[in-house]
């Protein structure tokens, strides 16, 4: 059965990556409540992001380790408490957490990367009251292994939505090359997605055969990060079921999607 984070949207998906920072920005990041909101704002309905443990337990939407690519301090984000955290984010767009997101934006779908061991309990008691309207990644299948349990201990009714990890995406890979359906349903089982790259590197990921088993398997096939509309298009004419993007916007026009 399809999960309830698939139902009644329209199609193909379109995942704002890390929220939507409108171009002619200058005073908001990724993944800030500013750029959720700007999102929410263009008409996307799915948005993806990423998160974090504060010092003092806090789950924050947060993309890497540490402050200094998007605040200029070298801190790990781990060694910083929540308060000191929303002071610096203040001029940035302001600092969301994983709580604030799903109660500030109840009709936004989320797209959850844990992106650190400590995170995974916390981020998966979060979202276990919300599990119709969330999907939880990593690339480690032990992490979102330990995300999706700590949701099962508070609901156990309903799971959040997954995306394999790198693992079973390779997993998945050696399955299609090998054309072993067996192999590939074992490897897509108790899967939603495959969030993969069309490409990594020389190695195409993206290919007929990997959609055809996902498809037959009741798997989704999103591909990130694609700005360009010609490729958006390209790709769902071959059959890929969402869009990751920077450019939500321009997604959501391509597809006549969006406010009207």
């Amino acid at each position: 059965m399809t999960h309830p984070y698939f139902a009644g949207t329209d199609r193909p998906l379109v995942l704002a990556h890390r929220g939507f920072v409108p171009p002619d920005t200058t005073d908001v990041v990724e993944n800030s409540f500013a750029a959720v909101a700007a999102a929410h704002a263009a008409g996307a309905v799915y948005v993806e992001s990423d998160c974090h443990l504060t010092q003092d337990g806090i789950v924050v939407l947060f993309h890497d380790a540490d402050l200094s690519r998007v605040i200029g301090d070298p801190r790990r984000l781990s060694e910083v408490r929540a308060q000191e955290l929303e002071e610096l984010m203040a001029a940035r767009g302001g600092l969301i957490t994983l709580e604030q997101a799903l109660d500030a934006f109840p009709h936004v779908r989320f797209n959850i990367d844990v992106k650190a061991d400590e995170a995974a309990a916390p981020a998966g008691a979060v979202v276990a009251a919300h599990a119709e309207r969330v999907l939880i990644t990593s690339f480690s299948d032990a992490r979102r292994a330990a995300a999706l349990g700590a949701a099962a201990a508070v609901r156990p009714d309903l799971l959040p939505a997954t995306s394999a990890g790198s693992s079973r995406i390779v997993r998945v890979l050696a399955a299609v090359t090998t054309r072993s359906q067996k192999a590939a349903g074992r490897a897509l089982a108790g899967l939603d997605a495959l969030q993969v790259p069309e490409r990594r590197g020389a190695l195409r990921v993206v290919s007929p055969r990997l959609i055809e088993a996902a498809h037959r398997a009741g798997v989704e096939v999103h591909v990130w990060t694609v700005n360009d509309p010609a490729d958006m298009r390209r790709l769902v004419a071959a059959g890929v079921d969402g869009i990751v993007t920077d450019r939500a916007d321009l997604a959501l026009s391509t597809f006549g999607q969006g406010p009207s």
